[in-house]
């Protein structure tokens, strides 16, 4: 599928009664009540999201509040309580909870869940992120067995490890992920172990660390947002840094999955997606996600819009005819999220 054919999704919401959609009553009170929201020629695919003051201007608990659609149900029933007492005892963090992510019941009642290593707080100040901004503890050397401790006892097929960015740290943490990706094979020799990694400040030799343990299946770094918004959603990052981490995986280790994924809602127009997704494809990347993004503090960057549900299955139509593996593209998928599902699909195509 070229540019030129692709489709452009009117919603077919307006055509609906009043009652035959949530996003669809959604639409008007937030209309109403976000006048200067950002348009383009594909509104209709879209719900407006929060004033576009400056972040730190004058901060209302209302801009927090969701369109009906993209509520979930939060439970903590036996399996939730059970996955967050175990990472209690192991003095574990999860991107779940430190991101605040919104299907961390459904993972955690699923005995699922994504490692965080290396600290609680970040050496960045990402517009978008949640987790805390600070100087690091040092690093804990008992953490990679702990970690392995953890995803034998959920009994893991598919084990998903990311971590702070580690700026203070001369490799960047890249050999403490190592140890923990090869501590977690140890103990699982029958699982796939996932990724999710920092830039490294653009040093492949660190890069080279993580990727070229034999242990690994997956390499994911998220773009996370077009070139145009960096500056303000991930200042201290680069796109095409980025972009160079990934090729550099998918060159020098062919036999990985190479996975990037990025959010929606933050100011990106309809043809930037396109371009990004076309530059994640040059750079080799096999496996795209994206979401919609959901501002999880006032003080982080806003919403501009949401987007409707029935939008994402353009990208996914795009994305299938440049030729990625697979395309993972929906309002609540993160990047860890069916990370399991994904791979195996991925594999599938590939077949």
């Amino acid at each position: 599928m070229s540019r030129e054919s692709l489709p452009i999704y009117t919603s077919p919401m307006s055509s609906r009664s009043e009652n035959s959609s949530s996003c669809a009553n959604d639409q008007a009170s937030f209309e109403h009540e976000n006048q200067h929201a950002h348009e383009d020629h594909h509104e209709h695919d879209r719900l407006p999201g929060h004033r576009m003051d400056d972040r730190f201007a004058v901060r209302h608990r209302s801009e927090l509040r969701l369109p009906e659609c993209l509520k979930k149900q939060i439970g903590k029933g036996e399996a939730f309580n059970a996955v967050s007492k175990l990472m209690n005892t192991h003095g574990l963090n999860t991107v779940c909870a430190e991101a605040r992510c919104p299907n961390i019941s459904e993972c955690f009642s699923k005995k699922t869940a994504t490692f965080m290593i290396m600290g609680k707080d970040c050496t960045r100040s990402c517009g978008f992120c949640s987790v805390g901004t600070a100087k690091p503890a040092p690093l804990d050397e008992n953490e990679p067995e702990s970690v392995a401790k953890a995803a034998e006892t959920l009994g893991l097929s598919h084990v998903v490890i990311t971590s702070v960015n580690r700026d203070d740290l001369a490799d960047g943490g890249a050999l403490h992920m190592r140890k923990t990706i090869e501590a977690v094979k140890a103990r699982l020799p029958h699982a796939t172990i996932e990724v999710l990694t920092p830039d490294f400040l653009g040093n492949m030799k660190d890069v080279d660390t993580v990727a070229s343990s034999p242990a690994l299946n997956v390499f994911n770094h998220n773009i996370e947002t077009i070139s145009r918004l960096y500056s303000r959603v991930r200042p201290r990052a680069r796109y095409q840094r980025s972009l160079d981490v990934l090729k550099h995986v998918a060159d020098h280790y062919p036999h990985l999955k190479v996975k990037s994924g990025m959010m929606v809602g933050l100011g990106e127009e309809h043809e930037e997606i396109l371009r990004l997704m076309d530059d994640l494809k040059a750079h080799h990347v096999g496996i795209f996600t994206m979401g919609q993004y959901l501002r999880p503090n006032l003080i982080n960057v806003p919403v501009v819009h949401y987007l409707k549900e029935e939008a994402y299955q353009i990208y996914r139509d795009y994305g299938k005819s440049i030729g990625f593996e697979y395309v993972f593209a929906g309002p609540f998928v993160r990047s860890s999220y069916h990370a399991g599902e994904a791979f195996a699909l991925a594999n599938q195509s590939q077949n």
